[in-house]
């Protein structure tokens, strides 16, 4: 069965039209039309948010694991409709997007599970001491309560997972908090499907219908409207650094600040250590070519730099990694404009020395090839444009003369969501010299692995240092995302008939 959107809006239950409207691009097959929002349409939604609020903060753990579950179910029923919109609009392949909506009800269900056990809310109690001296200690209890209606801006390289039902929406609709989402103009076909199933879930469990708004597309003035309404309490966003830190600074600047949970990309470095290098070099180099290339590079934890030491076993890993390259057929990037943008990278690279140019493809349109480019660690450490990202499959080696040099550069590197150390048992000094670095750049750091495939489980870190978050103590990944859209209220001395039934 074909989806064939009805391009309006879904403002609190009802689906609701505007005069302009703008058209999708997609990678094939004809352009839909879709309502465009206005700063009304936030007004609308986030008034409704907070009528909602009263309700849904307020609701038991049981009945929003209900919702959640229920979500992921109507999300599965629409299955085949939103692979085929997907693929449509966005070029990825049939197979990633039936794994990103694996992945999307599988974190719905997740963070279902996580509320029931009740481990998330942090309770503690201090009982009363009335007979300490030289003072008596009152009765305090702690629980972690919602933070109100947050706002969601839909990610462009993740249409499911990190969009109108990903981690933002799902971890903040677990903690208690409506969402409103504004969709990502890349795939507002495969939002509105999704926003379909969320509204028949709401029904279905009969939740405020302020519990959830979609709007779609508008210019900056509407996304800047939405983390600027008094009644938005908090913000999660994946996208450029650009665009990221323009949201945090107006929520900074607003009269009442609010957090800005902000993803905003990564270089996520890898380091190739001298015994693993010589012992499988050119292993390495094709698994990174895997990495590096998967879902056309267009991935926040694309492996984009190598640093790797001179010398001949280095020159075999750079090899290795030129020659799987070269059997990497061109792949469509999401959007015309992210496919120039690619482009626009490698341009910058192409200027020539220092930069060596080792595979170099071309491109046209939205279908782009990868590229490899090599550059001295000393050309690297002084221009610092070198180590910006290049959203798509293009990967930079970074030759190092000495592991003093390979530490260097890892002070250096602003911060990431992922540091790579590849390694084998002769480089254990020399990966422990690393280590204290890297804990001090990176939210996640691998030992012989990509971090490609970021696992949703408990223990998941998806953020890091700025700019790769905005916020180094949270994950907009696994069950602690939960806590970004929760804050911790103390009870001191309160009747069991007054505090939180959780605390009860």
């Amino acid at each position: 069965m074909t989806f064939t959107p009805h391009g309006r809006h879904l403002i609190a239950g009802e689906w609701i039209a505007t005069d302009e409207t703008f058209r999708n691009e997609p990678a094939w097959g004809q352009a839909d039309h879709f309502s465009v929002g206005t700063i009304e349409l936030i007004d609308r939604a986030a008034q409704a948010a907070e009528k909602a609020f009263w309700a849904y903060g307020y609701s038991t753990r049981e009945e929003r694991a209900a919702f959640l579950n229920a979500i992921a179910d109507e999300i599965e029923a629409r299955g085949p409709e939103i692979t085929g919109i997907g693929t449509r609009e966005t070029g990825l392949p049939e197979a990633r997007l039936n794994a990103e909506r694996g992945r999307t009800t599988g974190q719905l269900r997740l963070f279902a599970r996580t509320i029931l056990e009740g481990e998330y809310l942090d309770r503690r109690h201090d009982p009363a001491l009335p007979d300490r001296q030289p003072l008596p200690r009152p009765d305090l209890r702690l629980i972690q309560r919602p933070i109100g209606p947050v706002a969601v801006f839909g990610a462009s390289n993740f249409p499911l997972a990190f969009s109108v039902a990903g981690g933002d929406t799902a971890s903040a609709l677990a903690a208690g908090c409506p969402v409103v989402v504004k969709g990502h103009s890349a795939h507002p076909g495969t939002s509105e499907i999704v926003a379909e199933a969320i509204h028949a879930a709401i029904r279905g469990c009969g939740v405020h219908p302020g519990v959830f708004s979609l709007v779609q597309g508008g210019d900056r003035k509407v996304g800047s409207a939405l983390v600027q309404h008094p009644l938005i309490r908090g913000v999660g966003f994946t996208g450029s650094l650009g665009g990221g830190r323009a949201l945090f600074d107006l929520c900074a600047a607003r009269p009442e600040p609010i957090p800005f949970f902000g993803e905003l990309g990564s270089v996520n470095p890898m380091f190739i250590l001298p015994e693993a290098l010589k012992a499988r070099g050119a292993q390495i180099g094709q698994g990174w070519t895997v990495s590096m290339t998967g879902s056309a590079g267009q991935l926040c934890t694309k492996p984009g730099i190598a640093i790797v030491p001179e010398g001949a076993a280095g020159d075999a890993l750079v090899a290795a990694t030129a020659e799987a390259l070269a059997t990497v057929a061109p792949q469509t990037m999401l959007t015309a404009a992210m496919a120039d943008a690619y482009r626009a990278g490698k341009a910058r690279l192409d200027a020539g020395n220092p930069v060596r140019p080792v595979h170099v493809t071309n491109s046209t349109g939205r279908d782009v090839g990868p590229n490899l480019y090599e550059v001295p660690a000393s050309a690297f450490l002084s221009d610092h444009s070198l180590a910006e990202e290049v959203f798509g499959p293009l990967g930079l080696v970074v030759r190092v003369p000495s592991i003093g040099t390979m530490q260097e550069l890892a002070l250096g590197l602003a911060g990431q969501l992922t540091a790579t150390l590849h390694m084998d048992a002769g480089d254990a000094q020399v990966a422990a010299r690393l280590m204290p670095v890297l804990e001090r750049k990176a939210g996640r750091i691998l030992i012989n692995g990509y971090p490609t495939g970021v696992e949703v489980c408990d223990a998941m870190v998806h953020g890091g240092p700025y700019p790769a978050s905005t916020n180094f103590g949270a994950t907009s990944v696994g069950t602690m995302a939960i806590r970004r859209f929760l804050r911790p209220v103390c009870y001191q001395n309160l009747p069991a008939e007054l505090l939180p039934a959780d605390l009860g």
